[in-house]
């Protein structure tokens, strides 16, 4: 009994060693955080009770990865495709804004990067890892046919041989080859302009997150306004509401969007981008009490110096536990830096 479970136990720490890239794939494939995470457990039972028919002939790494295909292309075959809102519509101008939501599987969803990019030495490596988790490259993805995708991550992000690809699809090189033409055409077509983001980010960068943070925290519109690319884009999933420019960004932020005014950010890594746990003002517990509580999980994109792109995603009670984050902060909590 002892050997089997010295034997149980092994398998368990290898199987574990994959997980983190293992979320990473699976996310790239459903773009849903929760989703990626149901699809890599479900591939460590799976694997979990093959093993006995796993025979070596490949490595376990490849071998879990042709698992976790199996059940990404399963749990895509209902078709659905995740989007962000400017994938959906057109611009609300200010005075039209109405706050309808969508069904949660409307949309791509954010991620931790501890999540889905393991710890590599290898800088540049490491940087396609986070451009390829990035919200703009992901929402390309999702036009991609399932397998077309598969073929795509394993080939690109993953840097795997088309002959490795061919054998973990079960089909031929040519086949392999085609599919990857095909989806960088798709990627091409598509309008999804990357966030210039260095890694780590660079002194500027660091200055306009800290400039941002004071321009949000004070909610001073005249400083947020400098901050901003003048078609800068601002979306607040799971409603389809988008605002494009910055008169209309600043115009919702000081009208249905007012309750904002006094929050607290604290930086969190998502997306492979800097962004903020956002708390509001906790307004039933009372202004003595004070406190704040969970608005959003902010998602930046930076480019040429300013930020071109801020992303809210209200779900709070999902996203702040993925993050880890607390669901209070108390009046005298000082920003965690």
């Amino acid at each position: 009994m002892s050997d089997g479970t010295a034997t149980t136990t092994d398998l368990d720490v290898r199987l574990e060693k994959h997980r983190v890239e293992l979320t990473g794939y699976c996310y790239r494939m459903l773009g849903s955080s929760f989703e990626a995470e149901d699809a890599v457990q479900d591939t460590m039972v799976r694997a979990w009770r093959s093993y006995d028919k796993f025979e070596g002939r490949s490595s376990m790494r490849s071998w879990l990865y042709r698992i976790a295909t199996n059940v990404c292309l399963d749990m895509l075959n209902a078709g659905n495709k995740r989007a962000r809102p400017m994938d959906l519509t057109a611009p609300s101008p200010l005075a039209q804004a109405a706050l309808t939501p969508r069904p949660d599987n409307t949309w791509l969803e954010p991620m931790p990067d501890a999540r889905v990019l393991p710890t590599v030495t290898d800088p540049a490596e490491a940087a396609i890892a986070k451009e390829s988790v990035r919200l703009a490259f992901m929402a390309a993805l999702q036009q991609l046919p399932p397998k077309q995708r598969a073929v795509l991550i394993l080939r690109e992000v993953l840097a795997w041989k088309a002959s490795e690809v061919a054998e973990l699809l079960g089909t031929s090189v040519a086949s392999v080859n085609s599919a990857l033409q095909r989806a960088r055409a798709t990627l091409a077509e598509s309008d999804g302009a990357e966030a210039a983001t260095s890694d780590p980010l660079d002194e500027e960068q660091q200055k306009l997150l800290e400039r941002y943070v004071a321009a949000f925290e004070g909610y001073d519109m005249t400083a947020l306004t400098a901050l901003l690319h003048e078609d800068a884009i601002m979306t607040m999933p799971p409603f389809d509401l988008w605002l494009r420019g910055t008169d209309d960004i600043t115009g919702f932020m000081t009208t249905l969007g007012a309750a904002c005014e006094g929050s607290r950010l604290v930086p969190v890594e998502v997306n492979g981008l800097p962004g903020f746990a956002q708390y509001k003002p906790d307004e039933e517990a009372g202004e003595e009490a004070g406190g704040y509580v969970p608005w959003s999980v902010q998602v930046l994109e930076i480019s040429k110096g300013r930020i071109a792109g801020f992303h809210f995603f209200l779900d709070t009670a999902r996203w702040f536990p993925l993050f880890g984050l607390p669901l209070r902060l108390e009046a005298e909590t000082d920003q965690v830096q």
